[in-house]
């Protein structure tokens, strides 16, 4: 990335998954959007780029949020501290889930070197005797 930004330009880090481009409202801060399916996701269409979702820059002195789409800004209101709270909350809840179910593919991924359990037969006929339990 360049080591300043020039406004109205996003720049994109394919290697890096990443966009960048100068705050909207003019303040200078650089904001950084990760790419990714719990950040935010870029949209080319040939001539214009759109992020989703919006850009909150909570964390600037400027708080702005605003919407990029179609090459364009949308202003979008200004949160309150419990709106904040709201988002940041979900957004760590959806990481949570989707790293949890990326995790637990991963973990269940069968092993070529695994051998096969041995069975217990022990276990195999009690399951058995208490099954036909049941039935009678």
């Amino acid at each position: 990335m360049p080591p300043s930004l020039e406004e109205g330009v996003i720049y994109v880090s394919m290697a890096y998954g990443t966009a960048i481009h100068s705050c909207c409202c003019g303040c200078g801060e650089k904001v950084v959007t990760p790419l990714s399916p719990t950040d935010w996701k870029l949209m080319f269409d040939g001539e214009n780029v759109s992020l989703h979702p919006s850009i909150g820059n909570w964390s600037f002195p400027c708080q702005s949020h605003y919407w990029i789409k179609n090459g364009s800004i949308k202003w979008s209101g200004k949160f309150t501290k419990e709106e904040i709270d709201e988002v940041r909350k979900r957004d760590k809840y959806a990481k949570s889930q989707h790293y949890k179910v990326a995790d637990m593919q991963e973990n269940h991924r069968p092993n070529s070197n695994a051998q096969p359990e041995k069975i217990d037969q022990n276990l195999i006929i009690t399951l058995f005797r208490k099954i036909s339990r049941f039935f009678q």
